[in-house]
């Protein structure tokens, strides 16, 4: 697999260093810092979101040699002002949670200098060696993560763009596992009890595959002989695929949801589902409908008409859904939905002019090409892809998009259809 990196760098590598477990090294000079991380991947359940969710930050609590956050920090300060946190994402159908480390490049450490397999060793003991008492994790741990975790799910609430946004995708996806939230619910984690969550953890150890990543300028071998002793004590058994996402058609006719909170500005949500195997194209023609800032839904809905305060769209590639979210007056939300649903029959009929193509077309290669600026970035798009079973690189998703033509772009917009559409108003407007 390659990536879009100079020529004079090498293309990733992947490959299996025991079982049910993979690396991905990215071999890189350009950083001033190397980049870690190492992920279990399992399939998004409801029943288990939260569990992974709290277990991922109860363990970046303590190791048995770093027993505390002052013992933690104090490794990484010795490791040159080291960073090392837990992540927690969702990828399709899949919850990929565990922890993300950076330190300097041995490139410009004095010479013996050898970070990367303390790095390691410590990014192992996390998952590893965690600290315990009486053979389960620390009970203040866990109470104190929990009330934690419960509080960060709610606080969307404070985020009424994000809370809209999160609502019309639970209503949307109410019976498949892309409406569960990457963090579950809050009223899951609420009950999640010490032994609950132990029992979990030794459980999920064996069985959930572990994605471990690398990019800087330290040799492959080095690397994946670092990662393998550092995880050399983790139970693994039987080999794990990633949850393949499912596509589901629109209702016929769509949901239409509404709620009323104390809000100044009512926030407009619809939901969109494809069948189209043509992704590229339907990346593009997304792009154009309203995923850059000269799009249609911007300079049309927004700019032209004044109908929403924001306006702007989505594309859910891995199962094929389509999100657009806007800022309304609650008295404009009839006029706002027949506006957005023109933009997209706009596109349907191949209504647009040459430079809105271009636009977003270059829009999303510029997009493509920062990843390779960042690491992390990088980090991010590569174990996705393993995430969800995929193995697209930056450079041929570039080459795809370049060969999109006018035609397919219609054809990707016809095979849209209305799912949901999700409207949170003030109110005052219903008075």
């Amino acid at each position: 697999m390659g990536l879009l990196v100079p020529s004079k760098e090498r293309s990733m590598i992947r490959k299996k260093i025991k079982e049910n477990t993979c690396l991905t090294y990215i071999p890189s000079e350009k950083f001033k810092t190397s980049f870690f991380s190492a992920q279990l991947i399992v399939p998004l359940d409801k029943k288990t979101a939260g569990l992974n969710a709290l277990l991922v930050n109860v363990l970046s609590r303590g190791t048995l040699r770093c027993p505390n956050m002052s013992a933690i920090g104090r490794e990484l300060d010795m490791l040159y002002g080291a960073r090392l946190g837990p992540a927690v994402r969702k990828k399709g159908e899949n919850q990929m949670f565990g922890f993300i480390a950076s330190c300097v490049d041995e490139r410009f450490l004095p010479p013996g200098q050898r970070l990367l397999e303390k790095m390691t060793d410590l990014l192992g003991e996390f998952w590893c060696n965690p600290v315990t008492k009486g053979g389960r994790l620390l009970e203040e741990y866990v109470d104190s993560e929990r009330d934690n975790l419960v509080d960060l799910i709610r606080s969307d609430i404070n985020d009424k763009r994000a809370y809209a946004a999160r609502r019309l995708m639970e209503e949307m996806c109410s019976d498949e596992p892309y409406g569960v939230g990457r963090m579950g619910r809050a009223q899951d984690v609420e009950r999640i009890s010490l032994r609950k969550l132990d029992d979990h953890y030794k459980a999920l150890l064996p069985e959930a595959r572990l994605e471990l990543f690398y990019c800087g300028s330290a040799d492959e071998k080095r690397v994946a002989g670092a990662f393998a002793r550092a995880f050399a004590s983790l139970p693994r058994q039987g080999e794990t695929c990633p949850t393949p996402t499912v596509r589901r058609p629109a209702p016929d006719p769509c949901r239409v949801i509404t709620e009323e909170m104390d809000v100044a500005q009512g926030k407009l949500c619809l939901g969109f589902r494809t069948d189209s195997a043509d992704l590229s194209a339907t990346m593009l023609m997304n792009a154009m409908f309203g995923g850059s800032s000269n799009s249609k839904l911007f300079l049309n809905v927004r700019e032209k008409l004044s109908l929403c305060y924001y306006a702007g769209s989505a594309f859910h590639r891995s199962k094929g859904i389509i999100t657009v979210s806007s800022g309304i007056e609650s008295a404009n939300y009839d006029r706002a939905v027949a506006e957005i649903l023109a933009q997209m029959d706009a596109l349907r009929r191949g209504d647009w002019e040459d430079w809105e193509l271009e636009g977003a077309r270059q829009s999303l290669l510029s997009g493509l090409r920062s990843m390779e600026d960042s690491a992390g970035a990088l980090e991010d798009y590569v174990l996705g892809q393993a995430a969800v079973g995929g193995d697209e690189t930056l450079e041929s998703l570039s080459a795809a998009l370049r060969g999109v033509t006018p035609q397919r772009i219609q054809d990707a917009a016809a095979a849209v259809r209305l799912d949901t559409i999700y409207f949170l108003k003030s109110k005052e407007a219903e008075e």
